[in-house]
């Protein structure tokens, strides 16, 4: 069964209703319990206006390019320590796979420099990290559904087509720019799906249940588009 990812009734609504209010809060994934979404953190450092910047071939439609890393989480940042933490692949899978964080550091690593796209319009350019390929970690399991779900410390959730996380396309990721990554942008793991809007990039991600059937996320029960493809500008459901 899933984690269990209750939404304040009042952000909820306006969540649907609201759109330049949802704008606010969703990239990388938030918590879906604690603090209702309406009183969620933003860095200092985020404008969240649109500057026509960068590259037409790497920039997505409606984004603007920044050099910061803005953190937009709902509620306190989970701090992990990595002596009990434990990463799964479950659901329908002909022999689910479990690793500890040092069995996981154990396997076969890789370098990737990507283009990150958040859903509240900002673009990062050339962005570092370090990890495993979601291809590995779903080798052995034999997946039996066309889906799965990310899920993670606070209970949130994000659904993707495991055709999205497969052919070196995805990667549980723990390093950025060199450096172990932060609780705040998610350490000490995260998902890492940067050819789709960065909410699909859980933080603090913890496992991966593959499923038969689409199984909306948190965002996406929210009213967020169910698959999230920047260049289609795929921001809300009906876009």
């Amino acid at each position: 069964m899933l984690p269990a990812h209750p939404i304040h009734a009042v952000a909820f609504a306006r969540l649907h209703y609201v759109r330049h209010e949802v704008e606010r809060e969703s990239c990388g994934g938030t918590r879906a319990e604690g603090l209702p979404i309406s009183e969620s953190v933003i860095s200092r450092g985020f404008v969240g206006r649109r500057r026509d910047t960068g590259p037409r071939d790497r920039v997505p439609p409606g984004q603007y390019v920044t050099r910061d890393f803005p953190v937009l989480s709902a509620g306190p940042t989970p701090r992990v320590s990595t002596e009990g933490w434990t990463f799964e692949i479950r659901g329908a899978v002909e022999a689910p796979q479990r690793w500890t964080w040092n069995e996981i550091r154990a396997l076969p690593r890789e370098d990737v420099t990507v283009d990150i796209h958040c859903v509240t319009k900002w673009t990062k350019l050339g962005t570092r990290w370090t990890g495993v390929s979601v291809d590995t970690l779903l080798r052995d399991a034999k997946a039996q559904g066309a889906f799965i779900v990310a899920y993670s410390d606070g209970g949130y959730t994000t659904n993707l087509p495991i055709a999205d996380v497969m052919n070196g396309k995805a990667w549980i990721v723990d390093t950025y720019e060199g450096t172990p990554l932060e609780p705040e942008h998610g350490g000490p793991a995260r998902l890492l799906v940067p050819h789709l809007y960065f909410w699909k990039s859980a933080k603090w991600v913890r496992g991966i249940e593959v499923t038969i059937e689409d199984t909306p996320g948190f965002w996406e029960q929210a009213g967020y588009h169910n698959r999230g493809d920047p260049w289609r500008e795929q921001r809300y459901t009906g876009d």
